[in-house]
């Protein structure tokens, strides 16, 4: 796959406007990790409210970060593992707080599973809190109570006026020491210097070894242009502003059209051509054959690839918890004779005639990992393929070589 990385906003752009990931879209964000793809989901919310999302789409199986506050905090799905993280130096909160207090603005931030602020009353506070499933503590003094160091904090107020008057003053104020940026027309929110979702794509890139023109980032918000200028491939949704989708490559469809879904088929799935033959269907025939037992799922079938996904667990492991070589071959087997079986004419039977692989690396119990099969020879009396072996994490564990005979019907 030419794209390795899809970076998602959240708000406006996976989520339609009931806050719902959409069938279309979930079926669409599956597939293409299912391909290889490693999703990213990048947000201004706490790290607490984007993972019950990461899960539903099913990235710790497949190896997917988040970028939480802005891109502050960077998490491994799978791990659980913090690849990188900036915090605001607490000594700056009786300075933000006094200002929010001499404005009438609400004023907290985010820790563990609650948020700390002076005014539990606060709509926006409250709608926040109900977002991402959190805690309201309310506190005579957020500067006091904090023992810790914030991600970001968030000044909250209907008046508009007054919090553009004072993101302008603590642009020059603040300048290299914090970041101030409005997220919504009421809240005015303050992060650590440089910090934001398309420096956050440059980090993960360094970590995992992948180039710019390997990543495409779909948003829908100013937050969002930095990520969608430094990915190789930017996507604007059809519910940006004017100003979002001029930093773009291309626009989408709306978050309420479905259109995450149409831009990831337009961007990535549009060259694969699909076997006629549902997969539905597929893994059902082979329910009580080996694949079944072995927990085989096929999740592409074309003519010329084939791709299936095995669990790495007690029915394939080896006694001291890796990847058996036998079940890594029984894999490939299965794709490989499938793959024939799709292309064969009616009078034709396929039989499996030889297999031989080389195993590279371990794939730890607990793991899915996943097989991609191209065939390099399709001739009149038997077939070729080539099966790739990786873990969620896209290492290599086996290349294994296929050869299918191709008989006539007795």
């Amino acid at each position: 796959m030419k794209y390795k990385l899809l970076v998602l906003d959240i708000d406006g752009t996976l989520l339609n406007s009931a806050k719902e990931v959409t069938q279309h879209t979930y079926s669409a964000l599956l597939k293409v990790q299912q391909l290889g793809v490693r999703i990213v989901l990048a947000s201004g919310r706490p790290t607490n409210g984007v993972l019950p999302l990461a899960r539903l789409l099913e990235m710790q199986k497949y190896g997917g970060f988040v970028f939480s506050y802005n891109g502050s905090q960077i998490i491994n799905v799978q791990t659980g593992e913090t690849l990188f993280e900036k915090r605001i130096n607490p000594e700056y909160l009786p300075y933000l707080e006094r200002k929010a207090r001499k404005n009438g603005f609400s004023i907290f931030t985010y820790h563990e599973d609650y948020i700390l602020t002076n005014n539990p009353t606060d709509k926006h506070v409250i709608a926040e809190a109900d977002l991402n499933n959190m805690k309201i503590i309310g506190v005579e003094s957020l500067a006091d109570a904090v023992d810790f160091s914030p991600s970001k904090c968030i000044l909250a107020s209907d008046d508009e006026d007054s919090l553009v008057a004072l993101e302008s003053h603590w642009k020059k104020r603040l300048a290299g020491e914090l970041d101030v940026f409005r997220s919504e027309d009421f809240f005015l929110e303050v992060a650590p210097s440089e910090v934001n979702k398309g420096n956050a794509i440059g980090i993960l890139l360094d970590i995992l070894h992948i180039e710019r023109e390997n990543v495409i980032a779909i948003g829908d918000g100013i937050a969002d242009v930095p990520m969608l200028q430094q990915a190789g491939f930017g996507i604007a949704m059809g519910n940006a502003r004017d100003s979002v989708r001029a930093c773009a490559d291309v626009s989408t469809l709306s978050n309420d059209q479905d259109g995450v879904a149409v831009a990831v088929e337009n961007a990535i799935l549009a060259d694969i051509r699909p076997t006629e033959i549902s997969l539905d269907q597929l893994n059902l025939r082979g329910k009580y054959a080996l694949m079944g037992n072995l927990g085989i799922q096929y999740t592409y079938a074309s003519e010329d690839r084939i791709e299936a996904t095995m669990p790495v667990d007690e029915r394939t492991r080896q006694p001291f918890g890796i990847l058996h070589g036998g079940a890594t071959l029984a894999l490939a087997e299965t794709v490989a004779g499938l793959g024939s079986m799709l292309t064969v004419k009616p009078d034709e039977i396929v039989v499996g005639m030889q297999v031989s692989g080389n195993h590279i690396s371990s794939a730890h119990e607990g793991d899915t990992v996943r097989a991609v099969a191209t065939i390099i020879h399709r001739g009149r009396s038997s077939h070729v393929w080539n099966v790739d072996v990786f873990t969620s994490t896209d290492k290599l564990v086996s290349s294994i070589r296929v050869v299918n005979s191709i008989l006539k019907k007795k």
